[in-house]
């Protein structure tokens, strides 16, 4: 049976839904992945470490081992000023988009389309700092929630190496890619999805606002239950005929 393949950075992001396995089986390795079943799903969680760089190489290699049929991202994500989004919301995203690369010029900021420079090549296809997630599982889990009577906000989700910890830095990306929250992972992920031509899901809960630093208005516990809780009922959801 192809499992679901659910990555997050941080291990409290993943330890409801590893509480919630059955048959849990943990596996070895420079990842060490916990796998187990939610029903009849097998799912395998892994903790791959905070960054592009981490999430990167832990999809890679997991895609490899377990070769699943789709991948799940979730944990939290701070909300970009103008999303309508709040401490303990979920969002799910529509894109992914890698926030920091491309150049700073004198004439201002070039991403890598207009730089010439690809991420990933398909065919005649290029693959530039913009990277889908599957329309159709989101459109699932967005009647799921709203069934639920759940807010699920979609959009687009920003991957930085460097956070935002000022309001104007966050209105910066917001403005510049359309987006409503940041991530460090999550456009990483996607890309390795996207090159194994897999469904990738991000769902997120969020843990703070993207304003001037303060971390006792921060949420975190809250934003990755929320996250979790969700993810579960999405996953007896997608499998469902």
């Amino acid at each position: 049976m192809q499992p679901t393949l659910i990555i997050a950075a941080i291990p409290r992001e993943l330890a409801l839904l590893t509480a919630a396995l059955e048959d849990t089986v943990h596996g070895t390795g420079m990842f060490a992945p916990t796998e187990g079943f939610i029903g009849p799903s097998r799912l395998v969680c892994c903790a791959a470490g905070i960054g592009k760089a981490n999430a990167a190489a832990a999809s890679a290699v997991l895609l490899e081992q377990y070769q699943p049929k789709r991948i799940i991202i979730t944990g939290c994500g701070g909300a970009y000023p103008g999303s309508g989004l709040s401490v303990g919301d979920l969002a799910v995203a529509s894109e992914e988009l890698f926030g920091d690369e491309g150049v700073v010029t004198p004439q201002g900021w070039l991403d890598l389309k207009q730089m010439g420079l690809p991420l990933l090549k398909q065919g005649d296809r290029n693959w530039y700092g913009t990277v889908p997630l599957t329309l159709h599982e989101t459109e699932k889990v967005l009647r799921l929630a709203d069934s639920h009577g759940l807010r699920l906000t979609r959009g687009r989700f920003v991957t930085v190496s460097t956070c935002s910890g000022t309001k104007e830095r966050g209105l910066e990306l917001a403005r510049r890619y359309q987006a409503i929250c940041e991530n460090m992972e999550g456009a990483a992920i996607a890309l390795n999805a996207l090159r194994y031509g897999l469904p990738c899901l991000e769902i997120r809960g969020i843990s703070n606002l993207v304003e001037d630093r303060d971390l006792s208005r921060w949420e975190i516990d809250r934003a990755v239950e929320a996250a979790q809780r969700f993810v579960i009922k999405a996953i007896e959801e997608l499998e469902r005929k």
